[in-house]
């Protein structure tokens, strides 16, 4: 790789290149630096025909192919570095550059062009957490791939699985994966190959982790070790440092704390010194979540604002309801109990807008595990029936399992079920209830007060009232305004 970046930058001194041909080789360069994600120096390789990022390349000297190929790299690196700097619109943009060099790849009739361009789009849209859009595009640039191309198809794949592996299809990745062996095999670019073995163990490890199996560990660090083996020959010190963070979630999923933190700390210098601000957030909610298992509750809060924070200034917006998930869980274990519960509620929103059913559905879930004696009846039901309807295409059996056993909690809670007599409160059950039918009275009777008293057989809406104030003061914006009487004014007549 790095003979390659050698070759091109002298081929770059030869004072006798055409233009076409000097763009030509900034992009092969910025291309070849791209790979090893050396993206300031990609950007450098750019310079001459590049203003800087969020700013247009110079085009007018250039023929429609050399045009097509400088749009497309460009919008790969400002797909990257807005990734890298959290910058807000960044993928919009890059999506909008690459889209203008594919269209003139198809009036080139360039087929393999456009499944590149369509393999770049896709990865801003899983960058926005838009899956189901991502995975149309893979397919499409897939069909119009054979075995002749090698890296690129192995790439798209790749990217498939990674698509089906944040959607929890599991199954579907690891037949993405199996099916594209051969390829990989076969190529001899070491980012290719370590991202492969990254995949792979990612896979293994959630699969581990949905069918409560634990005969995958040993496979899954041999995938990792593969992995780092590759990276560090390829030189690409930000992938090294993303499996020291994998390895970590590896650690906490099998309960080695330490461990965790120890690759964790790894990946962070790491991290740090390329200024990655998306991978450094990801490791952050890792932090969290390694925090939140050893019990260091206050400190987990901390550490997930920040993610949370630092999340909000960049376009990856299931990773960001992927933390606000965390953050939920830890302001849960606090007692802040509305802050938890808006939070949840954002995360689910997000995760949903961006077109990331499995992350909002996995929110909703955290919710009621989280503060599921805290929620009415009727939200209970009405959350549960939102999650189910979000992980209805999930294929990890862990995520059906928690749904389950929150279903099963929940009919205990509402008395429909034998409770569990471990954490059951009478007090609590009863309070649960009569907040239950006081809020069907008042929907039932349009907010009247009086007449949901006596739909509730109570004496009269005094009494309602009074229990309203006392002890249930957050259905009282379910009443009708009480409309002040008007006072009659009799005109005093006097008789003679």
């Amino acid at each position: 790789m790095m003979n390659s970046i050698r070759e091109l930058l002298q081929q770059n001194l030869d004072s006798n290149l055409s233009i076409g041909e000097r763009a030509r080789l900034s992009c092969q360069l910025a291309k070849q630096f791209e790979r090893t994600g050396n993206y300031e120096a990609a950007c450098r390789a750019m310079n001459n025909l590049w203003p800087g990022f969020g700013k247009r390349p110079k085009l007018d000297t250039l023929n429609d192919r050399t045009s097509a190929e400088v749009l497309l790299r460009v919008g790969v690196l400002t797909g990257w570095i807005g990734s890298t700097r959290l910058i807000k619109g960044s993928q919009q943009t890059a999506k909008e550059l690459i889209t203008e060099s594919l269209g003139i790849f198809e009036s080139l009739r360039d087929v393999k062009k456009v499944a590149e361009a369509q393999t770049e789009i896709a990865l801003c849209y899983v960058r926005e957490g838009a899956l189901d859009v991502a995975r149309i595009l893979y397919a499409e640039a897939l069909a119009r791939l054979d075995d002749q191309d090698g890296d690129l198809k192995a790439l798209v794949l790749l990217r498939s699985s990674i698509v089906e592996l944040n959607a929890d299809r599991l199954r579907d990745a690891l037949r993405i994966l199996e099916s594209a062996v051969g390829l990989f095999q076969a190529s001899t670019n070491h980012v290719l190959r370590g991202s492969f073995h990254n995949q792979f163990a990612a896979v293994l490890k959630n699969l581990g982790a949905s069918e409560t199996r634990t005969d995958y560990i040993d496979r899954v660090l041999n995938e990792y070790r593969a992995a780092s083996f590759h990276f560090e020959q390829a030189g690409h010190v930000r992938y090294q440092a993303c499996v020291e963070n994998n390895l970590a979630l590896l650690f906490l999923q099998v309960e080695r704390l330490a461990e965790a933190h120890e690759h964790l700390d790894r990946a962070q210098a790491l991290f740090t010194q390329l200024d990655d601000g998306t991978r450094l957030t990801r490791l952050e909610d890792a932090r969290a979540r390694v925090l939140l298992a050893e019990g260091k509750i206050t400190k987990a809060e901390k550490v997930a604002l920040a993610a949370v924070q630092r999340a909000e200034k960049g376009d990856e917006q299931s990773l960001l309801a992927e933390i606000l998930t965390t953050h939920g869980i830890a302001l849960a274990r606090l007692h802040r109990c509305d802050q938890a519960r808006a939070t949840f509620k954002l995360a689910t929103h997000i995760a949903q807008q961006a077109g990331d059913p499995e992350r909002a559905g996995l929110a909703a879930l955290a919710l009621v595990e989280e503060l599921i004696e805290y929620l009415s009846d009727d939200d209970l039901c009405s959350i549960l029936e939102r999650a189910r309807g979000l992980l209805k295409g999930t294929q990890n059996t862990a995520s059906l399992r928690r749904l389950t056993e929150c279903a099963y909690r929940a009919l205990s809670i509402i008395h429909t079920a034998r409770p569990d007599w471990t954490t059951f409160s009478l007090n609590e059950t009863l309070h649960r209830h009569e907040a239950r039918f006081i809020r069907m009275a008042l929907e039932e009777s349009g907010g009247s007060v009086t007449r949901a008293a006596g739909l509730l057989g109570l004496p009269g809406h005094q009494t309602l009232s009074f229990i309203l104030n006392h002890r249930h003061q957050q259905l009282l914006q379910m009443r009708t305004p009480v409309r002040p009487r008007r006072r009659r004014i009799f005109k005093v007549v006097s008789l003679k």
